[in-house]
């Protein structure tokens, strides 16, 4: 389970601990004390920023589906936060196990946190809880979605942490000189992103796809109970219905465990309300029926590169001296792999996908958040305006807390379960109407504000009041 720290000298940074030194020390031959001591802010912060954006996109998403995930190809704001949550994990990784000599106790730490991982995964978004919309609790077991959030970031941290781990006592505590010599120094970690890509692009460019069938379970659909068949028959397509990462999901956890409500449901192809959710068109073809897992088996082997892209930050930040190398390496990168992710979208060559974790959407989004963890790094950790940061900060050292609490909805659901006459008469509700619904005259500004002001401003005051009494909740 999950554990509630006090002390100061060892704070929770929920999937990986990160007492890295800071600024103009992060050598690896810093002594155990410092490193226990100093931190990187802006890697808490760069957590926080991840756990804020997904209260925001997903909350208020549905009343703006420019920041939703897209329908299918396509990169909007939604579409950023796995990448970010992979790539912090990534330095975490790098950050963290720099300290821990004894390989056997590095390792239990990586299985034991694994595992933790995939407990809460199946917990939150396995079907247990309904919350907030729906006060109930339980899944029927024919139903249960194994893959989840949680669970592929227990994947790639258990490889990435475990390959750091095996290859910690061949890498020199000085860098070598050259341009290359950091890429030399974990030439391992760079064989394992090649495998990855190898292994993926044979997969989802040679894998068959035979027709498959499926049954409607929505009780709102005219279908109902109706077994749909989806003609496929093809080889290497990256539409939504004929792909190999669907087929995989559907050979290797079952078709009722997989997503029941993927977002090519908002598509033209599905809705005349795209990019918004709404009732299928008449001719709507079958496949907008069906599930589709996007934390799959294929594309959950694919985002290990973006916790390999974060891994390869955290060196950099341990082996280079001065804020000066340390930017040109992660900037030039950053832009690099964006520049190549949006050259392969644009050309066709490999479009950008969140549900098939495509490697132009690893490329664009990588950079992305090297790009944007830069930022931070110069306002904090250079321009030392940490202050301004304060509440993504808070958030960040309670990440684990407020993910469960805010993004999953567990304490949302909790205040709806106290109502008066109707079930839909809550406080939460109330709050919406009033406050913000009345006083702007429209939803989609109501929810908006309502999700930056009563959601994540209320977790940033609770997640400094932790802070200020030392507790954090760590996995």
């Amino acid at each position: 389970m999950a554990d509630i720290k006090l002390n100061d000298g060892d704070r929770c940074l929920d999937i990986a601990d990160t007492p890295a030194p800071t600024s103009e020390e992060p050598h690896v031959n810093t002594t155990t004390e410092k490193m226990k001591k100093k931190r990187v802010a802006s890697v808490d912060i760069f957590r926080g920023f991840t756990v804020a954006l997904m209260i925001l996109v997903d909350d208020a998403g549905g009343e703006w589906p420019m920041i939703a995930h897209a329908p299918w190809n396509g990169c909007n704001l939604a579409d950023f936060v796995m990448p970010f949550f992979l790539f912090i994990v990534g330095m975490s990784i790098a950050l963290a196990l720099k300290r821990i000599r004894d390989r056997c106790i590095a390792t239990k730490k990586v299985l034991l946190r694994t595992l933790k991982l995939i407990f809460w995964g199946l917990l939150l978004q396995g079907g247990f809880s309904h919350a907030p919309d729906k006060l109930s609790y339980g899944v029927d077991m024919k139903n249960i979605r194994w893959c989840g959030i949680l669970q592929r970031i227990a994947l790639a941290y258990f490889v990435v942490g475990l390959l750091e781990i095996a290859t910690q006592r061949t890498h020199a505590e000085e860098l070598p000189p050259g341009c290359l010599s950091i890429y030399k120094l974990y030439i391992w970690h760079w064989i394992l992103g090649a495998c990855v890509i190898i292994v993926y692009l044979a997969v989802i460019y040679g894998t068959y796809v035979p027709n498959w069938q499926f049954t409607v379970h929505n009780t709102d659909s005219a279908d109902y109970g109706k077994i749909l068949t989806v003609a496929c028959d093809v080889r290497g397509k990256l539409d939504p219905p004929c792909n190999a990462v669907g087929y995989i999901d559907r050979q290797v956890l079952g078709i009722n465990h997989m997503y029941p409500h993927p977002a090519w449901k908002r598509s033209k192809a599905c809705t005349k309300r795209s990019p918004y959710e709404g009732p299928f068109k008449k001719d709507a073809p079958s496949y907008c029926s069906a599930p589709f897992e996007p934390e799959g088996v294929l594309s959950s082997i694919s985002a290990i590169l973006s916790t390999t892209i974060g891994v390869h930050l955290g060196h950099v930040l341990i082996h280079m001296k001065g804020h000066s190398s340390r930017l040109r390496h992660w900037i030039m990168m950053g832009l690099g792999l964006v520049v190549l992710g949006i050259v392969l979208h644009f050309t066709d060559a490999i479009p950008l996908n969140k549900q098939l974790y495509t490697f132009s959407y690893v490329c664009v989004t990588s950079g992305a958040a090297a790009l944007v963890f830069s930022f931070f790094y110069i306002m904090v950790d250079i321009w030392t305006l940490r202050y301004l940061f304060l509440p993504l900060e808070w958030i960040g050292k309670n990440a684990m807390l407020v993910y469960v609490m805010a993004a999953e909805g567990i304490f949302a659901g909790f205040v709806n379960g106290w109502y008066y006459d109707n079930p839909h008469n809550t406080l939460i509700y109330w709050i919406q109407k009033h406050i913000f619904f009345g006083v702007w005259h429209s939803r989609r500004v109501g929810i908006l504000l309502y999700v930056i002001f009563a959601e994540i401003m209320f977790w940033v005051i609770i997640s400094g009041i932790l802070d200020w009494l030392g507790i954090y909740w760590k996995l």
